[in-house]
């Protein structure tokens, strides 16, 4: 059984991706699944582009994982035992393509090949949606009041776990008869893409189309909290990356006070900081559109007693299920191991300073002066060590 599983905000544009995906097999069957107000789930199957099949159906508890777990997977399930050899699953707005591909591959009863994981956007849309304050509730895309996740945050973690992103006009333009596709948004949103991006394939309805593509162990490689990916080559456009390393621990005070700097104008800042008053926490920041969050991600590869280098019994350093830590491997000091601070800031080259941006978090690390005297009785702002 191949499936291809497609997240979104956009029903337009989730409904033109299935449909491109179903097409790149003989008998493909396509499934699009919807989360309604009073926790209904609809349901709709399509072959050769004609609906086969609606149903409507209650969930005692409804929210997102529970409309993938009681429906989405045993509908894969029950159209893989009538003989479709490839489904196409079109997820609800808001569900994660990371939260589906883990349930179908916990709930089928047999074996499932995931061709691609595709985010279908209306490029024109991506930058107001990073800058959105609203939640996903608020802004209508879910029927979850607890829903606290910004449009920001979800493409933003969609992005980084698919290997390809489809673009097509949204519902809104479509309704309004509008071509975005020519429009300045729709190329600086392609553009945006590239920087948010670098890893995914953007296709566009007449381009060619591979399927195929999915690599779930790279994908959960690049979601992991602290990595860093950036494109391999800076652009000369509107957008820009900067991304920056320091090899010392970093001063709390100093990096409370440069925060919100390196945050300003920032469209996605990421990575992993070694802050001195929490010196053995890895601790991953992001910052999506208005917002910033620090949390801990566990301690360094360093401090887990697991060795001194990046090769250990033969092996690469690892996290979690027995995955190599790649980030550990490229990054690996003599004198640090794992530790030290890697951050990456994307958005517009006007807002952008590098210069400013590599003075601020230099001047956060701390002087050889303070690595002798140590790290004893240094305040700790953001309370990293409780965190453990």
């Amino acid at each position: 059984m191949h499936l291809s599983v497609v997240s979104s905000l956009d029903s337009q544009c989730r409904e033109a991706a299935t449909a491109r995906l179903g097409r790149t097999h003989r008998d493909s069957v396509v499934v699009l699944h919807d989360l309604l107000d009073g926790s209904i789930v609809l349901r709709r199957i399509f072959r050769n582009g004609e609906l086969v099949e609606q149903a409507q159906t209650p969930l005692e508890h409804g929210c997102l994982s529970c409309t993938v777990r009681l429906d989405v997977v045993p509908t894969a399930e029950r159209l893989a035992s009538s003989g479709h050899d490839h489904i196409v699953l079109g997820l609800p707005p808001g569900v994660s393509v990371d939260m589906a591909v883990a349930e179908l591959k916990r709930g089928l009863g047999r074996p499932a090949v995931i061709d691609n994981a595709v985010l279908a956007i209306d490029p024109s849309g991506l930058e107001d949606h990073i800058w959105d304050k609203h939640t996903l509730y608020e802004s209508g895309f879910t029927a979850m009041p607890e829903d606290e996740r910004t449009s920001g945050e979800f493409l933003i973690g969609e992005l980084g776990h698919a290997d390809t992103v489809m673009v097509h006009a949204g519902l809104g333009a479509e309704l309004a008869g509008l071509r975005p596709d020519s429009s300045e948004a729709w190329a600086q949103g392609l553009e945006l893409l590239g920087q948010l991006a670098p890893h995914a394939a953007v296709s566009a309805s007449d381009d060619d189309f591979r399927p195929g593509c999915y690599d779930g162990a790279e994908a959960l490689a690049r979601v992991r909290r602290g990595s860093v990916r950036v494109p391999l080559e800076e652009g000369s456009g509107s957008f820009r990356t900067v991304l920056h390393k320091v090899e010392r621990p970093l001063h709390p005070g100093r990096f409370q006070e440069a925060l919100p700097k390196l945050a300003e104008g920032s469209h996605w800042m990421r990575g992993r900081l070694w802050i001195a008053s929490a010196a053995k926490v890895r601790i991953a920041v992001q910052g999506i559109g208005p917002r910033v969050w620090l949390e801990s991600t566990g301690e360094w590869l360093a401090d887990a007693g697991t060795g001194t280098g990046p090769v250990l019994d033969g092996e690469a350093p690892q996290h979690g299920k027995g995955l190599p830590d790649v980030d550990a491997v490229l990054d690996w000091h003599p004198r640090f191991g794992d530790r030290g601070t890697v951050l990456a800031v994307t958005g517009r080259g006007e807002d952008l300073d590098a210069a400013e941006i590599r003075a601020l978090l230099d001047g956060c690390a701390l002087s050889e002066a303070e690595m002798r005297i140590g790290f004893a009785g240094l305040e700790d702002p953001f309370e990293l060590e409780s965190t453990l």
